[in-house]
């Protein structure tokens, strides 16, 4: 999802040389979907000062703790939070949006994480919602998709977001958890094979075979 640009430069004798620390600061943040952060800079030889003064211009702007982003690349919300909580995985109601078995915008973004992570994000009660896994079921249908921006987020597959959603039912919207269900049911590639094995694993199997029954 990330990946480290490696440049070479002699800047560490050019600290305060302003211009080519700002000049250095987008050549990396290019390579990076728009992103740096200041371990990063420090350890390309940019002096912190440059970050603040472009901060300040209004070129970058600070998006997180140590994460800046270029002013001009549009905010990818998903991208930066998955960003800042690198084990975060998208699930429940958002994986239902990004499998479009939901149309609504997710306002509060869930996800899942290994039990006993901690991520600063868990502060932000409004803004996001977590769940837990142990770590044996954890990796469980994860894949890539692109973001409505166009990069790449981790979240779970149809059939683990299916679980997921009937598995805590009570803790989401109900109508909105019910619909998706039944779309996914009568879609053409619908997996059921695979379903029921993700069921069997989280032992809903029977709960899952009954929707099965009344939905498909």
């Amino acid at each position: 999802m990330f990946v480290r640009g490696k440049i070479n430069t002699n800047i560490k004798d050019n600290r305060g040389d302003y211009m080519v620390g700002r000049e250095l600061v987008f050549e990396l943040m290019k390579k990076n979907n728009g992103i740096l952060e200041s371990k990063q800079a420090e350890e390309a030889g940019i002096d912190n000062k440059v970050l603040q003064r472009l901060n300040q211009s209004g070129e970058i702007e600070r998006v997180g703790r140590g994460i800046y982003i270029d002013a001009n690349y549009m905010e990818d919300e998903y991208f930066i939070t998955q960003y800042r909580c690198k084990k975060g995985i998208y699930s429940h109601e958002t994986a239902l949006f990004f499998h479009d078995l939901s149309d609504r915008t997710p306002l509060q973004l869930m996800l899942t994480i290994p039990s006993g992570y901690n991520t600063r994000l868990l502060r932000s009660k409004d803004k996001y919602k977590f769940f837990y896994s142990n770590e044996k079921l954890y990796e469980i249908g994860k894949m890539s998709l692109q973001s409505p921006y166009g990069n790449e987020i981790v979240v779970y597959n149809k059939e683990r977001t299916i679980c997921d959603c009937l598995r805590k039912k009570d803790k989401l919207d109900t109508d909105l958890v019910i619909t998706a269900v039944k779309q996914y049911m009568k879609e053409p590639g619908a997996d059921f094979a695979k379903l029921l094995e993700y069921a069997e694993l989280f032992n809903i199997r029977e709960l899952v075979r009954q929707y099965m029954e009344v939905l498909s």
